[in-house]
């Protein structure tokens, strides 16, 4: 090829912006358009991470410097599967690769999960997050609310459920998540965690940000604190579990305070049954499971029941099919072999690879995509003399057929100009950034010259 390889990646977050720069330090010359559907970039850093996680946050500083290479060119408010097609890209581009990440609940398929006031933990995170397509108003209007999982995004909401709202203000939460929290009637938090505390999925630094709350008490409930020889042998073979065991015992261990406003219960062996409520959530209903020994669980045929007055599950996200691309709806990624993309008769789709969650699940930490991003890549490098190449491969052909079809898109530049915006608005309040929510806001500011 006596061009550069043109590729368009579907997907601006850490995923995207991962295989992006690994492509860029590859001996083969390359021209590649990060696509979003978003107005701004980076995906679940702005979207998915609470606003309290400065250090996690810290990953927008390396993203910002790949996506300042000049091999590399941000498209977003660009919808794929309605602005542009597969076939689309596949006449402008000689490779495509879908990373677009994990965006909805799994669902937890108990009686009353559908009842007022029981969401899906995804919900609440873009609400907080200031997701451009979230609701702008939450209610928290319960004393009592349950959050069911044992993973980081259960202890990002449970922390955001008790946290005080001005504690928030050094973050850049908008401003009607600030009112929101202010006006919040919560008092207690409930964490349920289905197995025990060894089997938790929590990441110790996560933890250990739950007692660095004003005004919140960490409640860790001796009833299910239990540990059985296959949490023991995890205890002494794995430093995180050992540290997270040990964090947890150290809380059970502590006298209660009784004088703070808030208070965050850890409760575990406990498996949800039943979400309780006529017109709205009432309560939450539990077994008791058991450790069975191998680091399984089995019910005990007791249970228990909790007047809360919302439910937050936390069991896991799942990605969305994509147009014109396999997808399997059981695992929620899309079929492939080593980041290649699969067809239904199990071929390779020539020249159209995948790399994130939607490629192996929604599990792992956001560094781990890294490794996703090298195996497809590497793949993809592996292909070149098969890949197909595309018709009409000049770099501002797409922007044309954009333009023809009255897309709004959005670029590096405009989110210069997004980013100072919100810059602005933060320093106008004492504040380090406030996040402008509306779409059509930030579609505005990215475009005005």
């Amino acid at each position: 090829m006596s061009r550069p390889l043109r590729v368009a990646i579907v997907g601006a977050g850490p995923a995207g912006v991962y295989a992006a720069d690994i492509l860029t330090k590859s001996e083969t010359p390359v021209e590649i358009d990060l696509l979003d559907r978003m107005p701004a970039p980076y995906g679940l850093i702005r979207y998915g991470v609470a606003p309290d996680h400065p250090r996690i946050k810290g990953i927008v500083s390396a993203l910002h410097r790949v996506l300042e290479k000049p091999e590399i060119r941000f498209l977003g408010h660009i919808d794929y599967g309605v602005d542009l097609k597969l076939e689309d890209l596949r006449q402008h581009y000689d490779a495509v690769i879908f990373a677009t990440g994990a965006d909805k609940d799994r669902p937890l398929d108990i009686p009353g999960i559908d009842l007022p006031h029981s969401y899906g933990a995804a919900d609440f995170v873009y609400w907080y997050d200031g997701y451009p397509e979230a609701p702008r108003d939450w209610t928290l209007d319960g004393e009592h609310v349950a959050v069911i999982g044992a993973g980081n995004v259960a202890l990002d909401v449970a922390r955001v459920l008790a946290k005080q709202a001005d504690d928030l203000l050094r973050t850049e939460i908008p401003d009607n998540v600030h009112r929101g929290l202010q006006d919040s009637k919560v008092t207690d938090v409930h964490l349920f965690a289905r197995r025990g505390p060894a089997q938790a999925k929590f990441t110790p630094l996560e933890l250990r940000e739950l007692d660095h709350q004003d005004g919140v008490e960490i409640i860790v409930h001796p009833e299910g604190f239990e540990l059985d020889e296959a949490s023991e042998e995890s205890i002494r073979t794995n430093n995180q579990v050992k540290t997270i065991v040990k964090t947890l015992q150290d809380w059970a261990l502590r006298d209660p305070k009784h004088d703070t406003p808030r208070r965050l219960h850890l409760h575990f062996l406990r498996s949800p049954v039943e979400v309780l409520g006529t017109d709205r959530v009432e309560g939450f209903k539990v077994e008791v499971m058991e450790l069975t020994g191998d680091g399984g669980v089995r019910g005990t045929g007791e249970y228990e029941t909790y007047p809360v007055q919302q439910v937050y599950r936390a069991v896991g996200y799942l990605s969305s099919p994509l147009a014109d691309i396999p997808f399997d709806h059981a695992s929620g990624t899309v079929p492939n072999e080593g980041g290649r993309v699969l067809d239904l008769d199990g071929e390779h789709l020539r020249g159209v690879y995948t790399t994130g969650w939607i490629k192996r699940g929604p599990v792992g930490l956001i560094g781990h995509t890294k490794g996703d991003a090298l195996e497809t890549i590497n793949n993809l490098l592996a292909d070149l003399e098969s890949l197909p190449e595309a018709e009409e491969p000049a770099a501002d052909s797409i922007l044309r057929l954009l333009e023809d079809r009255g897309v709004q898109y959005t670029t590096w530049e405009g989110w210069g100009r997004l980013d100072a915006h919100e810059k602005a608005l933060g320093e106008a309040q004492g504040r380090e950034r406030i996040k402008v929510v509306p779409r059509d806001e930030m579609v505005r500011i990215s475009r005005a010259e």
